[in-house]
């Protein structure tokens, strides 16, 4: 029970706190409102979930022997967040799902955790923490909580980007806010470099 209790409390610091997927999410919810920023938690948490899984299932000790794909699978997810905050920064605050920049979908949420560096720590931290490479058990276990609080965490991003969203009303206001947040996005994909 108190490993159950440590994967969980692990789960919910990464989760719940700022970072490219949770900016992202804050953005889709103020900007396209729950329900459909909600595709973005679901890609998201199932991403998330797979690179886990993988990660415990081997993914590491590859990534060990070929440090250069470590390295470019890292300036990949910052030029993809970059590109993230580029198009939350042009985006014209409309309520148009046609025009508006970042738009909530499901495989751009799953791909944001693939090239997010912060997904890959955690997922390489949590299998070292909590799963020993011989015990399955534990990794699906560790797997299927995870799946719970990521969604959980993600989504309430959304919810709190969809109050903002309905405080935010004109398409001005909601311009600035997105341009705050592709600051904030840019600068944690810069963050990440060091």
């Amino acid at each position: 029970m108190n490993q159950t209790l440590a994967m969980a409390g692990f789960a919910l610091a990464a989760s719940i706190t700022p970072g490219p997927v949770n900016i992202v999410a804050l953005s889709c919810g103020a900007q396209h409102g729950a329900r459909a920023g909600m595709r973005h938690v679901g890609g998201a948490t199932v991403g998330f979930t797979l690179l886990l899984l993988l990660t415990g299932l081997g993914l590491e000790q590859t990534l060990r022997q070929w440090p250069a794909l470590t390295q470019a699978l890292q300036w990949a997810g910052v030029a993809f967040l970059l590109y993230m905050a580029y198009q939350l920064a042009r985006s014209d605050g409309a309520l148009d799902w046609d025009k508006s920049g970042v738009q909530p979908g499901w495989w751009r949420g799953a791909a944001i955790q693939w090239l997010n560096p912060k997904a890959w720590v955690a997922a390489l931290a949590g299998c070292a923490a909590f799963t020993s490479g011989q015990d399955a058990m534990a990794l699906w276990r560790f797997a299927a909580l995870y799946f719970l609080i990521c969604y959980a965490s993600v989504a309430c991003w959304v919810l709190a980007g969809a109050w903002l969203g309905q405080k935010l009303a004109s398409p001005g206001r909601l311009r600035r806010f997105n341009q705050a947040m592709a600051v904030l996005l840019g600068l944690s994909a810069l963050g990440l470099l060091t």
